[in-house]
């Protein structure tokens, strides 16, 4: 199941932004152009209100500052950064910040005073805190004013749940993050292991591995490090796979039943047959044993298909695949979920609203998410309907491509997102890693984390 190995500005890539660069050009321009139609200018005005579009707002020379998500910083200051400075001569100015300090960091700014920068990467069930903090631009108005930014070709699982609150939009979609499956073939072929389909197939698969290699190689890599971007999509993972939900048509918690009960117990269940210590495996650690050829199974973002497949940081070549998320219990249909996933919002606190909103339609357009979600090590996925379908990026994702696609293509299940999400995950991962210690029975734990979430959430 050869893939290609992809670099920036590869070949593959090199084709579509020259095949698509004549449609492209007439709807955002090249150039000094490439951004117009954007906001009015604000001056050093710090405001949440909304902005409305203006004539050509032109990015030449132009300084944006950006804090984004630390595994990002390669897309921003490898592949965008570049290219920004070669089409307008400008820079991008990049803070990394850790996963689990974003949302704080970012109202921070704002409200602390220092409104040091343009655009925040944010985590989409981190919206509603920024919006209740007015630490992001109402877009609304910006976005239906510039036609050519093409909302249309917004993958539909991710357009709403990533920007839209209140009736109000806040951003543009950035990384489309879905998760799946991917194995190692060659594991599973020596330890005579089929691919799982459900998640009592995989503990049996697992345990397995486990026992017959000696733990030289382990069955299975669970990411359980107590922050919700890690332990929360483990979790949310396989409460999808055994039919539930995060919260019922009222929007209250509807974790705490039997489907969340199964969820954690396999949580539980699979720790003996899977890397050393669940708990303290974050995806940077998960990924090199999975890529290393230390564990055989990883549920993980769909853009670990690339890295495995690039000599540069894969012992696995050609010795992986990759399945949809496994199902559980009465569930026999499976589901994926918007695990973490990100927009692109303008601050409230920049002194240049519109140039930074001109960035944000740049940065979001269908060549940059081709550009991103084809290369290896950006941690970007598809946002886009003409991306996900391509043959470009089929021929970048190969094996994994028809899983991504039906993942993002249906309906997977959504992260709150309101003003208190952030607490009332984090509530819900901390009674998580107690039960996984043993140091509270798993019933106790999700039923507490219910109790928060009704009061943090309402």
């Amino acid at each position: 199941m050869p893939l290609p190995r992809r670099t920036p500005l590869s070949t593959g890539a090199s084709r579509l932004l020259a095949s698509r660069r004549r449609v492209l050009s007439s709807a955002l321009g090249l150039g000094a152009l490439a951004a117009t139609g954007s906001l009015a200018a604000c001056g050093s005005d710090t405001s949440a209100s909304g902005l409305a579009a203006q004539p050509a707002v032109d990015l030449t020379g132009a300084t944006i500052k950006l804090m984004v998500n630390q595994p990002h910083v390669l897309a921003f200051t490898e592949l965008l950064g570049p290219a920004f400075e070669q089409e307008f001569g400008g820079r991008l100015e990049v803070t990394a910040v850790p996963y689990d300090q974003l949302t704080s960091k970012q109202i921070l700014d704002v409200q602390g005073g220092d409104g040091e920068f343009d655009v925040f990467d944010y985590f989409y069930f981190g919206l509603g805190e920024l919006v209740n903090a007015e630490a992001l631009v109402d877009l609304t108005d910006w976005i239906g004013a510039n036609g050519d930014i093409g909302t249309d070709d917004f993958l539909p699982s991710v357009y709403d749940p990533y920007t839209l609150l209140d009736g109000k939009r806040y951003g543009l979609p950035f990384d489309g993050d879905t998760h799946v499956l991917y194995y190692n073939a060659e594991v599973f072929e020596r330890y005579g292991v089929a691919p799982p389909t459900t998640w009592d197939e995989y503990d049996a698969a697992a345990a397995k591995i486990t026992r017959d290699s000696g733990g030289s190689v382990y069955g299975a890599i669970v990411e359980a490090q107590q922050v919700p971007m890690i332990l929360g999509c483990s979790f949310i993972n396989r409460l999808a796979g055994y039919g539930g939900t995060l919260v019922d048509a009222d929007g209250a918690p509807a974790f705490a039943g039997e489907e969340g009960l199964a969820a954690l117990q396999h949580l539980i269940t699979v720790a003996p047959s899977a890397l050393p210590t669940p708990l303290q495996t974050g995806f940077d650690q998960a990924n090199s044993a999975f890529l290393a050829g230390k564990g055989a199974m990883l549920d993980t973002w769909t853009d670990l298909g690339l890295k495995a497949q690039d000599p540069a940081s894969s012992q696995i070549v050609d010795k992986w695949g990759v399945v949809t998320l496994p199902v559980g219990g009465r569930n026999t249909t499976p589901r994926t979920a918007l695990d973490s996933g990100f927009g692109l919002g303008v601050s409230s606190a920049s002194g240049q609203q519109d140039k930074a909103a001109a960035f944000v339609k740049w940065a979001t357009d269908e060549e940059r998410n081709f550009l991103l979600s084809s290369t290896a090590g950006s941690g970007i996925d598809p946002a886009r309907t003409s991306v996900l379908r391509s043959e470009e990026y089929a021929a970048a994702a190969g094996e994994a491509t028809d899983v991504i696609r039906e993942g993002l293509e249906g309906e997977p299940l959504v992260w709150p997102k309101q003003a208190g999400a952030p607490k009332a995950l984090q509530d819900l991962v901390d009674q998580l890693a107690l039960a996984i210690q043993g140091e509270r029975e798993p019933q106790a734990a999700l039923d507490e984390a219910a109790e928060n979430w009704q009061r943090e959430l309402g």
